[in-house]
């Protein structure tokens, strides 16, 4: 059994394994549980999207390859009707298939075999920054933009927006820095908390995010490019919403 640190802020959080590889499905099981996690398994997707239903869990990792119907398919189900995060373990190292992946929906990967340490960190750094991290902060307003951190929702004109994890903690951090240029290796580290990756994960978050902020996404006008050095948000300064 391994000796995992609880954090009592994520104490009793639910995690669904989704995985059939039996090896692999126990050991995440074992040192989520260790961790303090609350913790579903299952070997298949329909099943899983059937228990995503049920009882809605606050973090899913998922295989990329399962039988019937494979994690992309399912995870692009999940975001059809939930912004649940959602952490994509997969045999594939190439890059078309991570950005598959993060272009579904999803929040993070792994590629196997992986840490299961590293996992653990993983499914630690994604609920903290939800549940504690934002917890005491006020909303924000950017335009006709209102963002509330400690509850983790977010409008346009008063029409709620629906943003995964990832999505939601980089639109909270551009809004918070209007105007101002970051690289991609520098909002991996501030969003991902990564110090090395995959840069294109934050491409494809860009690109999700524009998709739900922009009026045009092909022809972005608040989430600007800035060829040869990063992203930047245009527009007013950030203001306190008023509530």
């Amino acid at each position: 059994m391994p000796s995992e640190t609880h954090d009592r802020a994520l104490a009793d959080r639910r995690v669904l394994v989704v995985e059939d590889d039996p090896t692999v499905s126990e050991v995440a099981t074992t040192y989520l549980r260790a961790a303090g996690f609350i913790v579903d398994a299952v070997a298949d997707g329909f099943t899983a999207l059937r228990l995503l239903a049920l009882t809605p869990p606050d973090l899913v990792v998922l295989d990329r390859m399962l039988p019937g119907i494979d994690g992309v398919e399912v995870c692009r189900r999940i975001r059809a009707g939930s912004a649940v995060p959602v952490i994509l373990l997969t045999a594939l190292g190439a890059e078309e298939d991570r950005i598959l992946g993060l272009e579904a929906g999803a929040d993070d990967y792994l590629t196997k075999p992986f840490s299961p340490r590293e996992l653990v960190l993983r499914v630690q750094s994604i609920l903290r920054r939800s549940i504690v991290e934002f917890a005491a902060e006020a909303p924000l307003s950017f335009g006709e933009f209102t963002l509330d951190p400690s509850a983790r929702t977010a409008t346009r004109a008063g029409t709620a927006l629906t943003l995964t994890a990832r999505e939601f903690d980089l639109f909270a951090f551009f809004l918070k820095r209007p105007n101002q240029v970051f690289g991609r290796d520098e909002l991996l580290r501030a969003v991902w908390g990564w110090t090395h990756g995959d840069l294109s994960t934050v491409t494809v978050h860009v690109r999700r995010l524009r998709e739900k902020i922009e009026t045009d996404p092909t022809h972005p006008v608040l989430l600007s490019t800035v060829w040869g050095v990063g992203y930047r948000l245009e527009g007013e300064e950030r203001t306190r919403a008023r509530v």
